[in-house]
């Protein structure tokens, strides 16, 4: 998941931190990561559109699905794989019936109930959050293994986890049946990693790691 704004350890104008972001979706889609959802809401319409038109002009053809952040006209206009809607976003299925056959519609939960409403009318579920993450440091809304397991448990398609997942606990989401882990801060380096300031790094280990652990070939 993108939020630019993280890509750069101090201000930076928006064209680096375009460029910067630009750079991480490189990396991403060379390390073959299955999915990568532009997240950046806070770009409006015309700007979010031209850059993932040009995100999927050097995704096309790989192994790497772009998703937009609930914006599903951009994501219709842009050519882009498909939606990854809000837990208070429009019904999948309204969603449904104005794209095209393949087109990939996910959703935010966070309860049970949430996971059995679903049904089977997106493709995957995004569960969280798991752990304290920067941006979600509420410990009473955290799910932790357990309530992740019961997540999956209850939903009728692939469940993803987010928030606070780390390369160390890959594994323990891998064993509560989840399909796999998504995050920002997670495909970050810590530090600067080009000229630029840049924190976009390459993924290529962490994918293959995360693939050993879910099994994924």
């Amino acid at each position: 998941m993108t939020d630019r704004r993280q890509l750069h350890p101090s201000p930076a104008d928006e064209a680096v931190l375009r460029a910067c972001l630009l750079a991480q979706l490189r990396y991403a889609v060379d390390a073959g990561i299955d999915v990568v959802q532009i997240r950046d809401r806070n770009l409006e319409a015309r700007r979010l559109t031209t850059l993932v038109a040009e995100v999927m002009d050097f995704a096309r053809g790989t192994a790497t699905r772009v998703l937009v952040n609930d914006r599903v006209d951009v994501a219709l206009a842009a050519g882009a794989d498909g939606v990854h809607l809000r837990s208070d976003s429009v019904p999948a299925a309204a969603v449904r019936s104005i794209v095209r056959s393949g087109f990939i519609i996910g959703r935010s939960i966070h309860t049970e109930a949430e996971a059995r409403a679903a049904g089977e009318t997106v493709d995957y579920l995004l569960a969280g959050t798991i752990w304290p993450s920067p941006s979600k440091a509420d410990e009473r809304r955290l799910l932790g293994v357990d309530g992740l397991a019961r997540i999956v448990a209850a939903a009728r398609v692939p469940v993803v986890a987010i928030g606070g997942v780390s390369v160390d606990r890959v594994r323990e989401v891998g064993r509560t049946g989840a399909a796999g882990v998504a995050g920002i801060g997670l495909f970050l380096a810590p530090a600067e990693s080009d000229r630029r300031g840049c924190r976009a790094t390459p993924l290529v280990a962490l994918a293959r790691s995360a693939r050993e652990t879910f099994g994924i070939t």
